[in-house]
């Protein structure tokens, strides 16, 4: 194996440059949904149809039909995965990635407070009355907890259908997450749903390679942030012969693929519109190669878990975003942190103008406003 490269600090300019050319936002590109999807390592995908503007944001000429029909024919699916979220993932991601994250998820359940209410009840035979349950049809977790609650009466429903949640792979099936549609989230086990068994050989390791083409460079708590994953150092130090090695302006040690793309510091970056959920935003302990301060203020003071979307200026967080229908129209209000200057407010205005012709397209009119500054 090539010996370890070390070499100079890395910028956070660089930095978000080199991520957001991983994470396929410097500039459109014609590729197929399921190949960005994997390039990605999936994307967080707990609300039904949010993420479909990340890809929009992402691919030359996306139209949802180009998500929802791989969706349908199960070619892509959305199951818990990283931090224990729903995530769109590819057939073959969905086998390959859970197991390797099943620690996190084992981690998430027994700390949880009504699963331990459940001691002394033998949960493989929960998990084993859950698979049966949700292999003669799709349920919801309401209903798979009502008929597991029949079977196990010292168990509370909802403890119970979360057990199976945790320690069984559930997709959501469609029409759940088909642009337009609606429904209630029924799920179905990962492998009966496509057919085969996960795999039988995770590879940590290669999941972790996987992260740093998509995300990095990034630092061992950065892909612990991602993944939900803990003593990831050991693996990064089995692969640090194969690695290039930087450091930050804190001097942490950044790792990445040695022949990675890293654009310089004054790449263009022209405006995105990011979704509520979008992985850009989550998937480092340190964001701020991308997230700016009066961003992060805005979103850790919403208590709902609704977040706005965010619109990337320059390649930093420099705004909010929403769109309201009505019978009127469709509105997008873009609220800036700050005052955007004359040739940024246009660019905005040009990028919104295209996203509400497709996230609105029935719509009758549209119309992109650029509202005061928060003064964030």
């Amino acid at each position: 194996m090539a010996q370890t490269t070390f070499s100079r600090v890395i910028g956070v300019r660089e930095l978000n440059r080199a991520t957001l050319e991983r994470q396929l936002l410097l500039r459109r590109h014609d590729l197929p949904v399921p190949e960005v999807v994997e390039r990605l390592v999936g994307m967080q995908a707990q609300t039904p149809h949010s993420w479909y503007a990340g890809l929009w944001a992402r691919i030359e000429g996306f139209r949802p039909e180009h998500a929802s029909e791989p969706l349908a024919g199960r070619e892509l699916v959305r199951v818990a995965l990283m931090r224990s979220t729903i995530h769109l993932v590819t057939a073959a991601d969905c086998l390959a990635l859970r197991p390797v994250v099943q620690p996190a998820m084992d981690r998430g359940l027994y700390a949880n407070r009504d699963v331990r209410s459940l001691d002394g009840l033998d949960l493989a035979k929960v998990v084993d009355a859950g698979r049966e349950l949700l292999d003669e049809q799709p349920r919801t977790t309401g209903e798979l907890g009502a008929l597991l609650h029949e079977r196990f009466p010292e168990g509370r429903p909802a403890a119970l259908s979360r057990v199976v949640r945790d320690l069984v792979p559930l997709v959501q099936v469609p029409p759940r997450g088909i642009w337009g549609a609606s429904g209630q989230s029924r799920h179905a086990t990962a492998e009966t749903w496509l057919g085969r068994p996960l795999d039988p050989a995770p590879s940590v390791e290669r999941v972790i390679l996987r992260y740093l083409e998509a995300f990095g460079p990034a630092t061992v708590q950065d892909a612990q942030t991602w993944s939900g994953l803990t003593r990831l150092g050991e693996v990064i130090d089995r692969l640090r012969p194969g690695l290039a090695v930087f450091r930050d302006e804190c001097g942490r040690e950044l790792f990445d693929l040695p022949d990675a793309p890293r654009p310089g510091a004054d790449a263009p970056a022209p405006p995105r519109f990011l979704y509520d959920f979008d992985n850009l935003l989550l998937s480092h302990a340190d964001r701020s190669r991308v997230l700016t301060d009066a961003c992060a203020r805005v979103r850790s003071a919403i208590k709902n878990a609704v977040l706005p979307g965010t619109v990337l200026v320059d390649g930093f967080t420099a705004a909010t975003w929403r769109i309201d229908q009505g019978r009127q129209g469709a509105v997008l209000e873009v609220r800036p942190f700050a005052a955007l200057s004359r040739r940024d407010a246009g660019a905005v205005e040009e990028e919104g103008a295209r996203l509400l012709r497709f996230a609105a397209a029935g719509s009758a009119a549209h119309d992109v406003r650029i509202l005061a500054p928060t003064g964030g």
